[in-house]
Order: structure tokens, then C-alpha cells, then sequence
């Protein structure tokens, strides 16, 4: 009996040592989840294609595949011969033009303003003679009972007066003329000529720069488009370069895990090969639910609705390439 006893107290001890383990792995099993919630997905890089924004022949390729560029880097050159030509054409317009314009505000030289004064001058002289010789010729006409002077020399004289009148006055209006200077409208009329040549040079001259087509930002050259001889547009992507920042590890995540991941959480990213993780962060939660991508890797099924989850990763050593798997884990309790 006194053996029945002990059996009976073992077996209650040991019932309750399973009942505790069970509570343990419980508890661990729950904190461990809430600390180490693993996700696999892919690197993501943005890229960026360029284009030349002229129309011309390539002339110098500066760089190839694989190479890394930094922001502003020349990465090749097209042929400038013919913009080089327009351009210095341009140029003598807009000399010839800034001349007229500063002719044109000068004004009368005291030469010509000079020189008109003398022309009414001699316009007057001539204009008072030719009066006088017609009142004589009229006088002289009518004293003699028109037998002195023929009809036709009085009608001579007659012409010759009205003419040097004529004269005289157009004298008088051109000098007020070369006095005045030119009019306001053709001033601002040249300075419009002016200003549209020097946009024309402004104009020929960015079409230089362009002809150079530089790196918008640092990245690795991940595709060459052209090749020299080529002839490119704008149309025509001529390189594609992927960005060394910012780069990002696109994961899905379930609903029943959203509670765990917020903007700016912090997240473990390990790359099969590298023995250190990288830092992440969480940059993007997807407020729209989708089915799972078939490339990518999940132990949840992949008809299951998850939400598109991207983690900016800091990667000082460029090691990350796109569409690299990466396996993402929660660095923070909730």
C-alpha cells in the first residue's frame, strides 16, 4: 500500500512537470514569434533610361557595362560639327543686330542733323529765287499785255516755283526728322530682333550641352544602347543605369502578420552568401490586398491574400543585385 502511495505521487509530479513544460513551449513559442517573424522576397532597384535630347550622330562612348558613374559623369558625346557652324552664324546675327539697335537709340549724329540743316537751307534758297523769277515773269507779263512773256515760259516759271516749294518743305520735315531721331517703334522693334537672336544662341548653345549626355544620379551602367556611328533621338534610350540607392527587399506579408510591421520598423536582411545581415527599414505598407506573386517565396499558400511590403535596405558595399532572394526578419517586438 505504501508503495501504491509513492506511484501515485510520482505520476502526479510528473503530470504536473509535463504541464509546465507544455506551458513553457507555449509562452516561448509565443514570444519567440512576436520577436523573429520571417519573410523572404526579392531585391528591388529602380533603374533609369537615358536619352540624348538631340537628333545627331554619336561620336564618343565614355563608358560600358558594369562600370559605376557618378552624378554629372559624361557618358558619351554626339557629333557637333554642324551646331558648332549654326551657332557661330547666330552669333554674327545678334552682333549685327545689337548694332543696329545701338544705332538706332544714339540716334541723329550732329553730321547729319548738319547736314539736313544745309539741305533746308538750299531748298529754301532755291524755293525763294524760283518765286521771286515767277512774280517777275507775271508782272512783266501782265504789263505788256502778255506779248513780253510767252504763255508757255510763264507756265515754265509757274512749275519751277511750285517745284522748289515742294522741295523746301520736304527739306523742312526731313530736318525735323534728323532731329527727332528714330521712333520709339523701330527702336523696340530692333531690341525684339535682338533679343530673338540672342535666344537663338542660347538656344544652339544648350543643344551643345545636350550633346553631351551625362549621369542624372550615381548608379552602375547596366546596359550600353548604342554604339558609336549611331544615329540617336530622343526616342531612343541610349543607356540604362541602375541606381546604387535607394534599394529595397519587396516582401508579401499575411493580414494576421500586419499587426507586427509599421513605417520605419526596424528589419534583419540576410543574403544566401553574406555572412552578415544587412539593416533595413520598413519604408512602404501596401493598403491594398493582393494574391502572392508566383516568384516569390512564402510558407504561406500562394492563393492566399498578403500585402506588398517594402524594406529600404542601407547597403554601404553594394552587394545587393536586382532580383536577389533575400530572407527578412522582424528586429522589433510589438
Amino acid at each position: 500500500k505504501i508503495r501504491m502511495k509513492i506511484d501515485k505521487k510520482i505520476l502526479a509530479l510528473l503530470a504536473l512537470l509535463l504541464i509546465l513544460i507544455g506551458v513553457g513551449v507555449k509562452w516561448y513559442q509565443s514570444k519567440h514569434s512576436d520577436t523573429a517573424a520571417v519573410y523572404h522576397g526579392n531585391v528591388d532597384i529602380r533603374q533609369v533610361s537615358l536619352a540624348f535630347n538631340g537628333s545627331d550622330r554619336v561620336k564618343d562612348i565614355l563608358v560600358q557595362e558594369g562600370e559605376a558613374v557618378e552624378a554629372g559623369q559624361i557618358l558619351a558625346r554626339l557629333d557637333t560639327t554642324t551646331l558648332n557652324l549654326q551657332l557661330m552664324q547666330a552669333k554674327a546675327q545678334l552682333a549685327v543686330q545689337q548694332q543696329s539697335l545701338q544705332r538706332l537709340k544714339n540716334g541723329s549724329r550732329p553730321e547729319e542733323i548738319n547736314q539736313a540743316k544745309a539741305n533746308l537751307n538750299a531748298a529754301q534758297a532755291d524755293a525763294q529765287y524760283a518765286t521771286q523769277q515767277f512774280q517777275r515773269m507775271q508782272s512783266v507779263h501782265a504789263s505788256t499785255d502778255q506779248n513780253a512773256v510767252s504763255k508757255s515760259d510763264l507756265e515754265a516759271a509757274r512749275a519751277r516755283y511750285q517745284s522748289a516749294q515742294a522741295k523746301a518743305i520736304v527739306a523742312q520735315n526731313n530736318y525735323r526728322l534728323t532731329q527727332a531721331g528714330p521712333r520709339k517703334e523701330d527702336i523696340d522693334a530692333a531690341a525684339a530682333q535682338t533679343d530673338a537672336g540672342k535666344a537663338q544662341v542660347a538656344l544652339l548653345e544648350q543643344r551643345l550641352q545636350d550633346a553631351e549626355l551625362k549621369a542624372p544620379i550615381a548608379g552602375v551602367v547596366r546596359s550600353r544602347l548604342i554604339e558609336v556611328g549611331d544615329m540617336v533621338s530622343p526616342q531612343k534610350a541610349a543607356f540604362t543605369i541602375a541606381l546604387t540607392q535607394p534599394k529595397w527587399i519587396r516582401i508579401y506579408i499575411p493580414e494576421t502578420d500586419l499587426s507586427r510591421i509599421h513605417p520605419g520598423g526596424v528589419m534583419n536582411v540576410q543574403i544566401d552568401g553574406l555572412k552578415d545581415s544587412l539593416s533595413g527599414t520598413v519604408g512602404y505598407i501596401s493598403s491594398v490586398a493582393e494574391f502572392t506573386p508566383k516568384t516569390v517565396q512564402t510558407q504561406e499558400l500562394r492563393t492566399s491574400l498578403v500585402y506588398e511590403v517594402r524594406v529600404q535596405v542601407d547597403d554601404p558595399n553594394n552587394v545587393l543585385r536586382l532580383g536577389m532572394p533575400a530572407t527578412v526578419t522582424s528586429g522589433e517586438t510589438q
